[in-house]
């Protein structure tokens, strides 16, 4: 148990020593980093071409996050920095034998009577491996180049596809304000035999007139912050897009669940009088309002009203003793309703209803608001309304008895 505790404060006091040498580190990638995720995430794009040829030949290529943008068009003669430089003394050591014959990586010395003239644009050319971009890119711009083309490696020797890959530099590369760009190890070689065939020349090295474009593509599908974006949209797009197909075919349930607002407003309604039911005529409006009877039609109506109770009334003659008075006949079921079922109130006088075709009564705009916007149900049988009403069968041989009456007289 104290060796552990002892290991752990040893790397413990190991890494609050090293905190300092990091914090130098990160201040120094802090001006690149900004640059060098752009560079990732957006995936920019350019175009390297030369135009001396007829038609003209176009790379496809890559910037790199670090240096300086590439906004306007960059025309220069390409030379490769191998055709004019070979690696220093001083900087000619056991390792330099595993250098390529065109890393560009420093420090790099002027050979032979040829060079670059420094009042014309000129773009280095240089190959991948060696040594990290930006040191290449340095060099080059201390050799006098306006840009860098960097070409890919060879992938039977290195393992790497032949592919665009993205520049960045692990250093401060504020000190670098040239652009840079990346073609694959293709397109390299083609250009490197272009240059070596060219009739053209610059200052006694043999080169092609280069001309680089940017194209800025944000929303490539390489690019890792837009595929993941749209990996973790898309489960929540599909979501919502289930979401609205359940509800649109929950709405049409609901709708066929419903009732048609011109069958529910052609069944029958009634007012209760107070002592019975009076019946209206279904084309009528219940919800109109009644119109107004002038003062001088009622005084009028009253006035013949009490001239025929002034008549006399004929005396009726006596009903014969030798008759069997008449007996009323029970009302049915449906007409001694006296309650609606929906808000359980004792219908009032003045109440209009609304009769379902199963017989059951409710106030009428209770009974209406829920066969319309609800269901086309019968609130308390569940009969529909949009269906006739069930005709009584004829009784047959096998029609069970409902109940069995007995004379006891």
């Amino acid at each position: 148990m104290r060796a552990a505790l002892c290991c752990y404060l040893v790397l413990l006091l190991q890494s609050v020593s090293s905190a300092p040498t990091q914090l130098k580190q990160a201040s120094l990638i802090k001006s690149d980093t900004r640059t060098w995720l752009l560079g990732w995430a957006w995936g920019a794009e350019s175009t390297v071409s030369i135009v001396d040829r007829s038609p003209v030949l176009s790379f496809a290529s890559r910037p790199a996050a670090f240096g300086a943008e590439i906004n306007d068009p960059i025309l220069g003669y390409v030379i490769p920095l191998s055709s004019f430089t070979v690696p220093c003394a001083a900087a000619a050591n056991s390792s330099s034998s595993l250098l390529q014959p065109n890393s560009g990586c420093p420090r790099l010395c002027i050979s032979g009577p040829h060079q670059p003239d420094p009042s014309e644009t000129w773009i280095a050319l240089v190959q991948r491996g060696s040594c990290e971009f930006v040191k290449k890119v340095r060099e080059a711009q201390r050799l006098g180049a306006r840009a860098v083309v960097v070409g890919g490696d060879s992938p039977e020797t290195s393992g790497f596809p032949d592919t665009l890959v993205n520049m960045y530099s692990p250093e401060d590369a504020s000190d670098i304000h040239i652009a840079s760009t990346f073609i694959r190890y293709s397109d390299y070689t083609h250009l490197s035999k272009l240059i070596a065939a060219s009739n053209t020349s610059h200052a006694g090295l043999r080169t092609l007139s280069l001309l680089i474009t940017a194209e800025y593509g944000a929303w490539e599908w390489y690019s890792p912050i837009v595929t993941f974006i749209v990996i973790l949209l898309l489960p929540s797009l599909l979501t919502f897009i289930t979401l609205l197909i359940h509800r649109m075919r929950a709405a049409r349930a609901a709708r066929r669940e419903r009732a048609p607002e011109d069958v529910v407003r052609g069944l029958p309604w009634r007012v209760w009088t107070g002592s019975g039911w009076e019946k209206h005529d279904p084309a009528e409006d219940p919800y109109a309002e009644a119109p107004e009877v002038p003062e001088e039609t009622a005084a009028e109506a009253q006035v013949v009203d009490s001239g025929a109770d002034s008549k006399p009334v004929e005396e009726e003659p006596a009903p014969s003793t030798s008759q069997t008075p008449s007996v009323t006949a029970p009302l049915q079921w449906f007409d001694t309703q006296l309650e609606c079922a929906i808000c359980l109130s004792e219908f009032e006088k003045g109440d209009k209803v609304r009769v379902l075709p199963c017989h059951h009564i409710f106030h009428l705009a209770e009974v209406d608001e829920w066969l319309i916007q609800r269901k086309k149900l019968c609130p308390v049988c569940k009969a529909d309304v949009t269906q006739p009403p069930p005709t009584a069968e004829e009784p047959t041989e096998r029609t069970p008895l409902l109940s069995n009456t007995t004379d006891d007289s």
